[in-house]
């Protein structure tokens, strides 16, 4: 099989699965939290979302398709993602965090890199790399902290999950907006963001209130 075939049943399969993550993520993100719904819609979008992440980033290294961008924006979405699902974890005090920590740490590698590359290769600043890879930084450093606290981490695993796969979300959507070129110019990047972490801030200031769903511990 041509390489060019290749790559273009790769992109099908990394459509696919984005479309599936896109459906039911939305499920999840509007359907009763700690219910049936949310976590069967949850559990597709996770793996769906991570499926097309992971094909992205065979696409961003081939040849004629070779783009550090898709590569970083790749590790960006995957990030989220497996720090979104693990924190289900937390609910646990006994929990190992070596994964966690080594995770953070390529994604704060990558952060770094997202902004740097622009700069270092035709020295200038590309914003949307800039504003990817500091969110990025931001979120890994946080978790990184958190994770010297496990009471911390044991009392806020829910805000932590909620955040992260929330991050995952945003990634595909953008991804599915950019795409479609649906917003003019950069508008497209920074829409889905601006409203998904309004959507945030809302879920973390209602469990700053007490209005925490009940969740059983697995």
């Amino acid at each position: 099989m041509e390489l060019e075939k290749f790559t273009q049943i790769l992109i099908l399969i990394h459509a696919g699965f984005g479309g599936i993550a896109l459906l039911f993520g939305f499920f999840a993100l509007v359907s009763k939290k700690g219910g049936k719904i949310h976590k069967k819609s949850g559990i597709i979008f996770y793996f769906t979302m991570l499926a097309s992440a992971i094909v992205a980033l065979l696409i961003s290294v081939l040849p004629k398709h070779h783009s550090p961008f898709l590569f970083s924006i790749g590790i960006f979405s995957i990030y989220f993602l497996l720090i979104g699902y693990r924190s289900l974890r937390f609910k646990r005090r006994n929990v190992k965090l070596k994964i966690e920590k080594i995770i953070s740490w390529i994604m704060v590698i990558v952060g770094f890199g997202m902004i740097l590359y622009p700069l270092l290769e035709k020295g200038v600043i590309n914003i949307v790399l800039t504003v990817f890879g500091l969110t990025g930084l931001i979120f890994a450093l946080r978790n990184l902290r958190m994770y010297q606290n496990i009471e911390k981490l044991h009392k806020n695993w829910l805000k932590l999950h909620l955040g992260n796969m929330t991050g995952g979300y945003i990634a595909a959507v953008t991804a599915f907006v950019v795409v479609n070129d649906i917003f003019p110019s950069y508008y497209g990047w920074f829409i889905p963001g601006i409203i998904g972490g309004t959507y945030i801030i809302y879920w973390i200031r209602k469990l700053n209130k007490g209005n925490t769903p009940k969740i059983v511990a697995n």
